[in-house]
């Protein structure tokens, strides 16, 4: 299985769970549950009566599948996603390599610990694999590097790192960018611009990028002519061939979502994908790398 190797020297899937949207349904949560409960009952063996699973059965689905990276944050659905997420790893904390992030707003030095403590909860865990700043904001980043520190002292973080960040606020950093793990950002065949400056930044100080939304919001890129064309001949899906792009990167992470069982296999097979020259030049052809510096995009 791939993997990636981190700063301090531990590897994580290549390949993980993004969350993003769920847990924003109450109507749906008695039959997330109640899902989940029958999946634990039956060994976690799926029987596909639906289309759509309840989102704690795909996340545990995705444990069966060796997708062990789950990516959430407390922005999403106000912490109903987090909630989600500590349904479907109870009992399974130890499988699991788990990151959560904080809103720009409550990385304060005093605001940033006690929304650790909130996730936490909702989690269900003691202790979060690695906390990332969601995006930057007005509270000074050395303010928030301090918390983060403060928080991986005591306990309650193995490691810190960064979402939504360019170069030039990595570099503001300072000598905290050894102790920073990673920086999550959008990155697909769409939005190729931080393959210019920001992939080789990180490269140089081996830190690993993880990739959201690597197959695109809304579905626009995976009905792309020149995606399905190599996905027709490849024999697979233009997700698959998205994600495997994704996973070509060097030091990347990629974190697509999934919420049924189809989607989940879709997603694990393409680790198996390795894009020949040809294919490479093709997907370069239909999406033109980047040739100078771009502002980061982000959703």
């Amino acid at each position: 299985m791939h993997r990636i190797t981190l700063a301090d020297g531990s590897s994580v899937a290549a390949l993980g769970q993004g969350t993003w949207h769920m847990g924003e349904s109450a109507a749906n949560r008695k039959a997330e549950v109640t899902a989940l409960r029958a999946g634990l009952d039956l060994g976690l063996t799926l029987i596909d009566t639906a289309e759509m699973y309840a989102e704690g059965t795909a996340l545990r689905a995705g444990l069966d599948l060796g997708l062990t990276l789950i990516d959430t944050a407390e922005m999403y659905a106000e912490g109903g996603a987090e909630e989600v997420v500590g349904e479907a790893i109870a009992g399974r904390r130890d499988e699991v390599f788990l990151v959560s992030k904080v809103y720009p707003h409550n990385a304060g030095k005093r605001a940033l610990p006690q929304a650790c403590e909130r996730s936490l909860r909702r989690l269900g865990v003691e202790c979060l694999d690695l906390y990332l700043l969601h995006w930057r904001g007005s509270v000074p980043l050395e303010d928030t590097v301090e918390a983060m520190e403060r928080m991986r002292a005591a306990g309650k973080i193995r490691r810190w790192g960064v979402s939504n960040l360019d170069v030039e606020d990595l570099e503001e950093l300072g000598p905290a960018l050894a102790d920073c793990a990673t920086d999550q950002v959008l990155l697909n065949l769409e939005h190729r611009g931080p393959e210019h400056d920001l992939l080789p930044f990180c490269a140089a100080r081996g830190m690993p990028v993880m990739a959201y939304s690597p197959v695109g919001q809304g579905g626009a890129l995976l009905r792309h002519a020149g995606l399905a064309a190599v996905a027709q001949a490849r024999g697979a899906t233009p997700a698959q061939v998205a994600l495997a792009w994704t996973l070509s990167r060097p030091g990347v992470i990629s974190i697509p979502k999934a919420t049924s069982l189809s989607h989940l296999r879709e997603n694990a097979a393409a680790r198996e994908i390795i894009l020949t020259p040809a294919e490479h030049a093709a997907l370069d052809a239909a999406f033109p790398p980047p040739r100078r510096k771009r502002p980061l995009a982000m959703l």
